[in-house]
């Protein structure tokens, strides 16, 4: 987000966008914890919630330091088993449809039931299951071959979790049309989870629900660090205390620290809040990519590239981007005030850090050589 808008929008409007998205990127490891923290709530009631939220930053932020390679390497095994776990939890609960005589149908979906502004407010939080999918290309410079696997790792995660996600939605409305029955919506897997297999598959689903946490928190840690160090390596943040790495693990170790203790914050929040911080930042940068692509059209039409000829080129490159740019602007709308007082706040932020940082605007801003 924050190297394509500079590099089609031009750089201050790429850095305002990596300012955002920051604001998405440094929260989304809060969230994680204080999930952590409601889950195991949900199981342990007896042990604080800031015991989970601590032990949760401190093992996703240990692992991190010790290297990208490792760090992948234990990723893909909690992936593995937290797939494994979903799939079972899938599995199970289509059991229990058929088990208490639900029928698999349009029951308890009436689009004309949900006015447009409450679809809206409601998907706007709902959004954060997708966020992190762009994350991948944090990666990219630790990527083998990056303009290859980058743009499919991305594709493949929006796909697979696009289908993953309508698939339990639709049984878990199936099972239970009445939400209210589920009793505290925001803890309420693990009880839903016990209502479908009983109390050992809980208690599989919790900890296949601790990798899950675990290997969400270990990519979205890797992937702030790394947005921190993209910035502070162009110097738009401070290059002394962002711009570099450990020499002998290649792991930006301040910034891995620093998203860390801004991820520990979590035991001041409520998941709602949280949330919609999160997402405050994540539209603007949606939105300013979406823009990005429109601008790259236009500046390939004038150049006279092929690739921007054509009906194909046109709905692919200018008719889809500005679509996604009013979904993106209808869904930051509908985000609560307190969010947008604050998204607005740190967005103010960042244009006082451009400001000092281009001396008034009167120095140009750098920008990484996508060359390099």
């Amino acid at each position: 987000m924050y190297t394509y808008a500079g590099k089609s929008l031009g750089a201050p409007v790429g850095f305002l966008v990596g300012w955002s998205a920051t604001l998405d990127y440094v929260l989304l490891p809060m969230l994680n914890a204080l999930l952590a923290a409601i889950y195991m709530g949900a199981v342990l009631p007896g042990i604080p919630a800031w015991v989970w939220v601590l032990s949760t930053v401190v093992v996703c932020t240990a692992l991190n330091l010790v290297g990208v390679k490792l760090a992948a390497k234990v990723n893909v095994a909690l992936v593995v088993i937290q797939a494994g776990v979903a799939i079972a939890f899938l599995v199970f609960a289509v059991r229990a449809i058929s088990t208490h005589g639900e029928s698999f149908g349009t029951t308890g979906w009436d689009p004309a039931s949900v006015p447009l502004p409450a679809l809206l407010s409601g998907a706007s939080l709902l959004a954060l299951s997708f966020l992190g999918f762009d994350a991948v290309s944090t990666l990219s410079e630790e990527a083998e071959h990056p303009r290859r696997d980058i743009p499919r790792a991305i594709l493949l995660i929006v796909a697979a979790a696009g289908v993953f996600f309508l698939a339990i939605t639709y049984a878990m409305q199936t099972l239970f049309p009445d939400v209210s029955a589920v009793g505290n919506i925001v803890g309420a897997s693990p009880e839903i989870a016990k209502y479908i297999g009983g109390a050992a598959f809980q208690a599989v689903f919790v900890g296949g629900y601790l990798t899950a946490v675990l290997g969400c928190g270990l990519t979205q840690q890797m992937s702030a660090a790394r947005l921190l160090f993209a910035m502070g390596r162009d110097g738009m943040l401070p290059r002394a205390v962002f711009g570099r790495v450990d020499p002998r693990t290649g792991v930006p170790a301040l910034n891995v620290l620093v998203v860390g203790l801004i991820a520990a914050s979590a035991v001041f929040l409520d998941l709602g809040s949280a949330a919609s911080l999160i997402n405050f930042g994540a539209y603007v940068a949606f939105a300013a990519v979406n823009l990005a692509v429109i601008g790259f059209w236009v500046r390939d039409r004038r150049a006279g590239r092929a690739e921007a000829r054509g009906a194909v080129a046109a709905v692919l490159q200018l008719v889809l981007p500005a679509l996604g740019f009013v979904v993106n602007v209808a869904l930051w709308v509908s985000l609560d005030t307190p969010a947008k007082v604050v998204g607005v706040i740190w967005a103010l932020v960042g244009v006082g850090i451009l400001t000092l940082r281009t001396g008034g605007f009167r120095r140009p801003v750098r920008t990484l050589n996508l060359e390099d």
